[in-house]
């Protein structure tokens, strides 16, 4: 039986590069890929004494690996960004369906960067007043973000 990473199975997408980078990832981050990068590296050291270490030899290693991790940049980006998005949708589910959650919650990842810092701010003041009560801890008692 053949050994599929399940990434490869597991993800589906309309578009054909989504679908490529998809069965790409799955398959070059499996065991088999990494196996066969280090089966490469020692071919390639192994030949050395055979090509004295030439500056040909040397830029054989260097072109190939710069290529591959050219081409892996795009890769791990879109399945980092299919992932963020997926999560980012769960976690707005979860706030949807938590009644005491707060929905201004729900897309947060759209606010500027300037708007973050102003929530995260509020929540490090949440945090605060709640580490400075004795025997209280984050999450004991709802306190509003306004505060």
């Amino acid at each position: 039986m053949r050994d599929v990473p399940a990434e490869t199975t597991a993800r589906t997408t309309n578009d054909w590069f989504g679908r490529f980078a998809a069965t790409s990832s799955g398959w070059l981050g499996s065991k088999w890929a990494f196996a066969g990068a280090v089966l490469i590296i020692v071919i390639w050291a192994t030949t050395g004494p055979i090509f004295h270490f030439s500056d040909t030899w040397q830029l054989v290693i260097n072109t190939g690996t710069t290529i591959v991790t050219f081409l892996m940049v795009f890769l791990i980006q879109n399945t980092q960004n299919r992932d963020a998005r997926a999560i980012n949708l769960k976690l707005n589910e979860l706030i949807r369906a938590i009644d005491k959650a707060r929905d201004q919650m729900i897309d947060i990842e759209n606010l500027s960067d300037l708007e973050l810092d102003e929530l995260q701010a509020r929540y490090e003041k949440i945090k605060a007043a709640c580490a400075s009560r004795p025997n209280r801890r984050v999450g004991e008692k709802e306190l509003d973000v306004n505060d």
